[in-house]
């Protein structure tokens, strides 16, 4: 789960990191208001979505030359301006794709003044299961462009968890980043404060580009960017609570309700799988024979009739679907209940587009019998190359 700046700066100053002081406005009648309560005399205002690259980005039908999703201003009424220039429109980045996300909040902090600005993050390593410091000098640019053109630029490590954080980790970031003298204490506390609220708050990454030297000399977080581990919410309700389903794809966050693994691309294929591997060679195998998927979805183990019916609600219900496969392997899960799922799930909200089923495993002949005594149109697959090549033929014509 991802939560939006002015939260994860909110959480940081709890924890008694550096940041900016700053208010966040919905409506633009609140913008003049609220620059007010700041000190200045320089204004910072921020578009609210969850993707990066604000910045670089460009607001839909835009005037010519205008300002991205970040932008300063030097007066109360101009941040206010700046504000209702920027609320209920648009903003396109690299991140967002080319529909953009509707900004619904602005942030009007500080400005502050920069020496230099740095990268750092924190985040789960999937290979070693440990929690990693990422660090460069490269900071407020995009870390994969530095990683792919100066590598050497960065650094990261791993921190044992049987012994968790020490000062030698805050040191050697110090000392990566080029930090001198009073920088490399208030560096080993800031790492010492970030690892912390890492761990307790079941964090997946905690990205912070730029965190800046001052022109006063100290360290600041600038900007902050939080992801959070799903499945551990339950633990963690006032985190819950910051969750902003208008930045969620719909058909995402009505897989979770059902307790889908669901995520929307895309594609012309819709993809219903038992098991994330075998949905992503379903994925693999389309896009080979010349397609694009249009969802990853696994619909799991132990799904339920009414899981599965759910499941291809939510596939038929995008727009971009123009065919669906269904591929299953039955182990755990039962080709008859996915079959069943099939049914009620046509049944009810119809089928327009080319389906091609592919079952085999666990009462596959007693699915297939489900299948082909229910009167729907659908096109039956031996194997998953075959259904590959089916579904696509079928699309493409």
């Amino acid at each position: 789960m991802n939560i939006h700046e002015y939260q994860a700066k909110a959480l940081l100053r709890e924890v008694g990191a550096p940041v900016s002081d700053g208010r966040v406005v919905t409506r633009a009648e609140e913008a003049k208001t609220a620059a007010g309560e700041l000190d200045g005399p320089l204004w910072v205002v921020k578009a609210q979505i969850h993707a990066g690259g604000r910045g670089k980005g460009s607001f839909k039908q835009a005037d010519s030359g205008e300002k991205g999703g970040v932008r300063l201003a030097k007066s109360v009424e101009e941040a206010a301006e700046e504000a209702r220039k920027m609320l209920g429109r648009t903003l396109v980045t690299h991140q967002t794709g080319p529909a953009g996300k509707q900004v619904n909040r602005i942030y009007i902090e500080d400005g502050s003044g920069i020496e230099t600005e740095l990268y750092l993050a924190l985040l789960v390593d999937r290979q070693t299961s440990r929690i990693s410091f990422v660090c460069s000098t490269e900071g407020g640019m995009d870390i994969e462009e530095v990683a792919a053109a100066s590598p050497e630029k960065i650094l990261s490590f791993d921190v044992d968890p049987a012994t968790g954080y020490q000062p030698y980790h805050g040191r050697r970031v110090a000392f990566a980043l080029g930090l001198t003298g009073g920088q490399v204490k208030q560096c080993v506390r800031l790492m010492g404060i970030l690892y912390a609220v890492f761990v307790d708050k079941d964090m997946e990454q905690l990205e912070i580009n730029p965190l800046i030297v001052t022109d006063g000399g100290d360290l600041k977080v600038l900007d902050a960017k939080i992801a959070f581990d799903g499945n551990a919410l339950y633990r963690h309700q006032d985190i819950a609570q910051l969750r902003d389903e208008t930045e969620e794809d719909s058909k995402e966050l009505q897989a979770s309700k059902y307790d889908l693994n669901y995520i929307a691309l895309d594609g012309e294929i819709g993809c219903m799988v038992n098991g994330a591997g075998l949905a992503m060679a379903t994925m693999d195998i389309i896009k080979l024979y010349g397609a694009e998927p249009a969802n990853f979805l696994d619909v799991g183990g132990g799904a339920t009739k009414e899981k599965v019916t759910e499941a291809f609600k939510i596939i038929t219900s995008d727009d971009n679907v123009k065919g669906i496969l269904v591929n299953i392997f039955g182990g755990i899960m039962r080709c008859d209940v996915i079959a069943e799922g099939v049914v009620a799930a046509v049944k009810e909200v119809g089928l327009k587009v080319p389906l091609v089923v592919r079952l085999e495993g666990t009462n596959v002949e007693k699915g297939k019998e489900i299948i082909n005594s229910s009167g729907l149109d659908v096109i039956a697959a031996d194997n998953l190359r075959d259904g590959a090549e089916k579904i696509v033929k079928a699309v493409k014509g």
